[in-house]
């Protein structure tokens, strides 16, 4: 096993490069870049960036002296009439007066060792920047997945027993519409039905706290948390219900028609017994591994929407932001991360098949 999870440690190391080595190849020929947000911004053309170099820009600008940036109107939209010299700063302050082979190298290196280097339009380190939003995703991702599995999985023992029921198709249909709608619908119906938008004003409409959060006891901060996360949670997990579900089910249908059950059940074993005697551990394992998987797809899918309708300050927003804003380091960094984890929790799920199933050997496996 131990040789086993050293080749997949080593595998990672291509895989990450691979993933940088395509995304910086991708943003060298993708329209616009940080150099050309800020000309847009100081031209009164764009707005959406916040741009450390709006001090400075306006005293450059008034300077500037007509016809003086042509050979840059060609490299740069925008740049006409502007002093070359604040053009070639403008690129050394982001780093893109070194070749693009030499600018990947050094991205590279500083990655390997976790230096993201600093936001360019929130002059903050990436690091900090994750370290600030981390906490609300993980939120979001940890209790949808909690949630998804303390429903789909009592529901899909329900749904095998009962195969062909009224209880079975009722709720196969159910669960398709649910997981057909985007969670982002589910999330403006909730809001319409109980966040006072036409009906009833239950939950809070923003945030994951109240504005006097820190003055409240204990107890009163886990349940102004908890009120404040039920709408959003409950958006993303309506729709998350029919892959566990129906995994669920089918891996406890498969168990059942095995001939050990038919055995135990001639012993005189009760329908109980059997089935969460024998057949729930040996039904389950392909559930309980997958679940390092699903918290990271619960992490990191469909969280933007939520955060942004729900006011909620996490990665999702910072990577959308990130991405209009051309925050290379951020995007990058968050790219990063997400591959990082993807690949960790993949081996942490193959390591958890093999433990919850001691017959299962990765070591006569070719990775």
């Amino acid at each position: 096993m131990l040789a086993y999870i050293a080749r997949r440690l080593l595998l990672m190391i291509p895989t990450l490069f691979g993933i940088l080595a395509l995304s910086f190849l991708i943003v060298q020929f993708a329209p616009g870049g940080p150099v050309e947000r800020v000309i847009a911004q100081m031209q009164g053309q764009d707005s959406g960036a916040t741009s450390r170099f709006g001090g400075g820009g306006g005293s450059t600008l008034a300077g500037a002296r007509p016809g003086a940036g042509a050979e840059f109107s060609g490299k740069y939209r925008g740049a006409q009439g502007l002093d070359p010299k604040f053009i070639a700063e403008l690129e050394k302050q982001f780093g893109f007066d070194k070749p693009p082979l030499e600018r990947f190298w050094l991205m590279v290196r500083n990655y390997a060792v976790f230096d993201f280097g600093r936001s360019y339009f929130r002059d903050a380190p990436v690091l900090q920047l994750i370290r600030e939003k981390l906490p609300v995703s993980m939120s979001l991702g940890l209790w949808m997945t909690l949630l998804s599995y303390a429903i789909s999985i009592p529901l899909g023992i329900s749904k095998a027993r009962r195969e062909g029921e009224r209880l079975d198709t009722w709720t196969s249909a159910v669960i398709i519409v649910g997981y057909a709608i985007p969670s982002f619908l589910f999330a403006i119906l909730l809001i319409v039905l109980f966040a006072g938008g036409s009906f009833w004003q239950i939950f809070p409409l923003r945030g994951l706290t109240s504005d006097d959060f820190s003055q409240l006891s204990t107890l009163g901060k886990i349940k102004d948390y908890l009120w404040h996360i039920v709408l959003p949670v409950t958006a993303l997990a309506l729709g998350s219900f029919a892959t566990t579900t129906f995994l669920t089910k089918n891996a406890f249908l498969e168990e059942i028609r095995k001939q050990y059950v038919t055995t135990a059940r001639m012993k005189g074993l009760t329908e109980r017994r059997v089935l969460y005697g024998h057949v729930f551990r040996n039904a389950m394992l392909i559930v309980v591994s997958g679940f390092p998987g699903a918290f990271i797809s619960a992490f990191f899918t469909g969280s933007l929407l939520i955060e942004t309708i729900f006011s909620l300050d996490g990665l999702g927003l910072l990577s959308f932001e990130s991405t209009l804003n051309r925050d290379y380091p951020v995007v990058f960094a968050n790219l990063y991360i997400f591959a990082l984890l993807g690949l960790f929790i993949n081996l942490l799920s193959d390591l958890t098949y093999a433990w919850i199933d001691p017959r299962i050997d990765f070591e006569t496996r070719e990775t």
